[in-house]
């Protein structure tokens, strides 16, 4: 299956794509997974490369997550299994908050060149949750300051609203275990998957 999870920081992204492809490596599948959208890089970067990243001037970082999401488009056509945490729709909330105020990526239009059985799946909690979150396990280089919470969870609803990708997926995270995550959106993914997903509909019942 091909899966884009977008969600406020602390709702779950990580830690879905991650059970999906655990869940996949345990029975034969093997997904191509990036969850590397979020600036700096701290899946892939040492902590140099990442305060690098940090310090990089507005203007640059714009042109760098522009051509992040157009590469990572073609990516959705070359894996059959791709999983993608955040990616164009979080780089328009994201963006212009926080990374190169004031200019906006027009992201809608790499949604009809992406495969039809894209799977788009938003995660959200109630920001009291989200608080919990953050003072449980804080982030090396925390985006989402707590005052924005409320606007950044209202603004991942309404671009995940006006978005074109037609299989869709909202799962409230606030009471699920990482595991209880992966078992809701496995099976509210059924409707949605196609016949070369045959494989996982027959495990999923």
């Amino acid at each position: 299956m091909r899966v884009i999870a977008v969600g406020c920081e602390y709702s779950g992204v990580s830690t879905l794509i991650k059970g999906l492809d655990d869940w996949g490596k345990q029975r034969g599948f093997q997904h191509h997974l990036d969850d590397h959208f979020t600036i700096p890089d701290a899946f892939h970067l040492s902590d140099e490369e990442q305060q690098a990243m940090l310090d990089m001037l507005p203007a640059i970082k714009e042109r760098f997550q522009r051509f992040q999401l157009v590469y990572h488009v073609r990516l959705l056509h070359r894996y059959r299994h791709i999983l993608l945490g955040g990616f164009h729709i979080e780089e328009t909330i994201y963006g212009p908050r926080y990374y190169y105020p004031g200019k906006a990526q027009q992201v809608r239009e790499y949604e009809p060149e992406m495969p039809d059985d894209t799977i788009l799946v938003h995660l959200h909690a109630r920001p009291d949750v989200l608080l919990q979150r953050m003072d449980a396990s804080p982030h090396p280089h925390q985006l989402v300051p707590s005052a924005d919470l409320a606007q950044i969870l209202e603004a991942f609803a309404v671009e995940v609203g006006k978005s074109w990708i037609r299989r869709k997926i909202v799962i409230d995270t606030s009471d699920l275990t990482p595991e209880g995550l992966v078992d809701v959106f496995l099976r509210r993914s059924i409707p949605h998957l196609d016949a070369e997903d045959a494989g996982i509909r027959a495990l999923l019942g």
